[in-house]
């Protein structure tokens, strides 16, 4: 052992000598001074099994190990069951420094949390949501807790980066400080990720005020190596579907034959796609009259399954394939994995990452491979098809993780005034009653809701007024209104996020399924579902309900999104693989080759086309009564254009960042895209009048439709660089000179 061993505590050294470890790992040696100094933020960013928890406990136990009074440590996790894997982990360690580890969640036992409220100490594991609940009902406790508290642990930071849980993490943090009297000298935070793009940019999401400087920790070097296929599927048109095994079929041939006999993950986007695979997989096993070792796991499964398979895959004693969706993205220790599959192009390039690194442990590569269907062609078939953007798309992002190490950085341009409001109506219940000027300066000013203005911040006290979630008394104190104590007071408070809620889809008296919806569906455009086209007549956000109606012209393409939306990277990197004709990875002087025979077919397809249409020197075509515009940008920009078109009725369908314009020729959207540049595009906030359900964040419905329109258009839109792109799109078309 080296000399950065001997910093620790003589406890956590015995512990570590019974692990057997012939040394620190480096990520581990890094952290050692900057955690054990308790004067700075930490970022702890490295790849999963890299050794990222014990680069922060080890040297953070040392620093509170004879601390008798009190928590030491706050550790915060996304989810429940990775605060009972961390626990397992922790228990030797917590019993050779003789210190307390207590995992406080929904599902912990009321007689454990009893006992912990006597006599609190050590290592405190808990989600944001519990953390709130404690906030409201025990800040008088929680004061005397956490008195002691040297560190607050955020794990897979990644998670909560950007979106509305973590701006309200951030909250919680900033009323902790407050109330333990810390706030000019507050807790060291320690963040720990696997996934984080633009690094340099991540202390800010820690800590918005930056009253702490932030030390920034990563391996120079990853030892770590992978095996990456790709495998393409054909899925026969219906004058072949007789003769040939449609593409799914062979999909889960396959998959059986990966996986069968090991450990696996297998993960399909989507719930409705993991469940046909996983039934389809159990029948294989029933078939060949050998025990079923293949199972489903997502989010509307019961606990108990979901936890029976993690156990399962734990215990490494059984053959364990899940399927899943992103349930088991996140560091959930499921033991060793030999390979992750995964089906259809995922979403980011970052959750890529996370599911890749879930195999590859213990000295072994890291194992992916990924299988794409696309559809046989006909004369009839749709351009999309044509250019295979779902195989293409896949090589993109598999490009994006190796070659260049990208991955998508969090959107923290967002305002979240959903998540604002559950914190006023938080802190009033914390304290009381507090004055608006207080909550402004706690949340707002030198808080994580630092964008929203004064005037916005006053439009929002004004409708919770309205709606009767606060009142003002006479001493102008904020206390809670009768509808505002009625949502504080219900079990259901403590959470600021809500799952996307699904939409039935409806075509007259007939429902052909359902779609969560959280990207921009609109009245008069037309979508892909069920493998036809479809033309939206209505949008009912009460009843949750898209009507639609047949729609005429060719068919439609093949289209798997899961409606998350894709960064811009990823679009110019498909773009850029279309016209180099060249998707190999550039190791050292060599390009390895990562795809099937299958997939070779399909991207020469691509290729065929991309080059026939001249793509790469025009953006705009006409293909019969139909015009495309080819962003090749990510869905903001694609969905900003889309709506603007709409609001002009215009018949449009966007798909992988194409803009499809039925009815028209080419002349009549090049003269139409002109007039946006002289007469300007509207702003995002005047693109949100035209959706009509703009309730995607759990407390929207009390916003107004000011603030809805607000936050829901910085959400969606993205005005400037729309604005921007036609003007390089035209004169890319030479069809104007450029704008001084």
């Amino acid at each position: 052992m080296k000399d950065e061993f001997q910093k620790l505590h003589p406890s956590v050294q015995k512990w570590v000598y019974k692990q057997g470890w012939p040394d620190l790992r480096e990520i581990q040696k890094k952290a050692l001074d900057p955690i054990l100094s308790g004067d700075r933020d930490v970022l702890i960013s490295a790849s999963t099994a890299a050794g990222k928890t014990e680069a922060f406990f080890l040297p953070a136990c040392s620093k509170i190990a004879d601390i008798q009074n009190g928590f030491g440590i706050l550790y915060i996790s996304p989810l429940k069951a990775l605060i009972n894997d961390q626990f397992r982990r922790l228990e030797s360690l917590g019993e050779e420094l003789k210190l307390s580890i207590t995992p406080w969640h929904g599902d912990s036992s009321q007689g454990r949390k009893n006992s912990v409220k006597k006599n609190p100490s050590g290592i405190l594991l808990i989600t944001p949501e519990s953390l709130e609940s404690l906030l409201i009902r025990e800040a008088g406790w929680l004061k005397s807790a956490f008195i002691n508290i040297k560190y607050i642990a955020i794990d897979e930071f990644h998670a909560f980066i950007g979106t509305e849980r973590g701006l309200h993490l951030l909250s919680l943090l900033n009323r902790i400080d407050h109330l333990l009297g810390k706030y000019e000298s507050p807790i060291p935070r320690v963040a720990l990720s696997a996934t984080l793009g633009e690094l340099e940019t991540v202390p800010l999401a820690l800590r918005a005020n930056q009253k702490l400087h932030c030390e920034i920790i990563t391996i120079t070097k990853s030892s770590a190596t992978m095996q990456v296929q790709v495998k393409g599927y054909i899925n026969p048109s219906q004058n072949n579907s007789e003769n040939l095994k449609n593409a799914g079929t062979q999909i889960c041939q396959d998959i059986y034959k990966f996986c069968r006999g090991g450990s696996h993950l297998v993960f399909a986007n989507s719930r409705q796609r993991t469940e046909s695979i996983a039934a389809s997989l159990s029948e294989l096993c029933r078939q060949n009259r050998v025990p079923n070792e293949f199972f489903p796991h997502h989010g509307s499964l019961a606990k108990e399954l979901r936890e029976d398979l993690e156990h399962r895959l734990q215990k490494e004693s059984l053959p364990t394939t899940a399927v899943c969706t992103m349930t088991l993205e996140l560091g959930i220790d499921i033991g060793k994995v030999n390979s992750v599959i995964q089906v259809t192009s995922p979403h980011s390039v970052a959750s890529l990452r996370q599911r890749m690194g879930r195999s590859g442990r213990r000295n072994e590569p890291a194992v992916l491979r990924m299988l794409i269907e696309e559809e046989e062609l006909t004369k009839d078939s749709h351009i999309v098809d044509m250019l295979r953007l779902e195989l293409i798309q896949s090589l993109a992002m598999i490009r994006l993780l190796t070659s260049s190490k990208w991955f998508e950085p969090a959107d923290t341009s967002q305002f979240h005034f959903s998540t604002l409001l559950h914190q006023i109506l938080a802190l009033i219940a914390q304290w009381g009653g507090v004055r608006a000027d207080q909550i402004y300066t706690l949340l707002c000013k030198s808080g994580p809701f630092h964008k929203v203005s004064i005037d916005q911040f006053k439009l929002l006290l004004t409708s919770m007024g309205k709606n009767e979630l606060i009142t003002q008394l006479r001493s102008g104190e904020l206390t809670l209104g009768i509808r505002g104590e009625q949502i504080v007071n219900h079990y259901s408070f403590y959470a600021v996020f809500k799952t996307p809620e699904e939409y039935r889809i409806i075509s007259g008296l007939k429902t052909l399924g359902t779609l969560p919806v959280t990207t921009v569906i609109l009245k008069d455009q037309y979508i892909i579902f069920a493998g036809k086209r479809w033309k939206v007549l209505d949008v009912e956000p009460e009843k949750k309900v898209i009507r639609v109606i047949a729609a005429k012209g060719g068919r439609p393409p093949s289209f798997g999104g899961d409606g998350l939306a894709v960064h811009d990277i990823v679009r110019k990197e498909m773009f850029d693989i279309l016209k180099g004709n060249d998707y190999r990875i550039t190791v050292g002087e060599h390009k390895v080759d990562f795809i099937d025979r299958t997939a070779k077919l399909l991207f020469d397809e691509s290729i065929s086309v991309f080059n026939d249409v001249n793509l790469a020197n025009q953006s705009i075509i006409e293909i019969g009564n139909k015009v495309y515009i080819f962003t090749w940008l990510g869905d903001k920009i694609t969905d900003t254009l889309k709506v603007i078109f709409i609001m002009n009725n215009f018949s449009v369908t966007s798909l992988y960042g194409i803009i499809e314009i039925e009815q028209i020729d080419k002349a009549s959207v090049v003269s139409y895209l002109r007039s946006l540049l002289v007469y300007g595009i509207p702003k995002e906030e005047e693109l949100a009048t035209y959706i009509q359900d703009k309730e995607i964040e759990k407390f929207d419905e009390y916003l107004g439709e000011d603030l809805l329109n607000q936050g829901y258009g910085r959400r969606s839109f993205d005005s400037e660089n729309t604005f921007s792109f036609i003007n390089n799109l035209l004169n890319l078309q030479n069809e104007l000179p450029p704008l001084s």
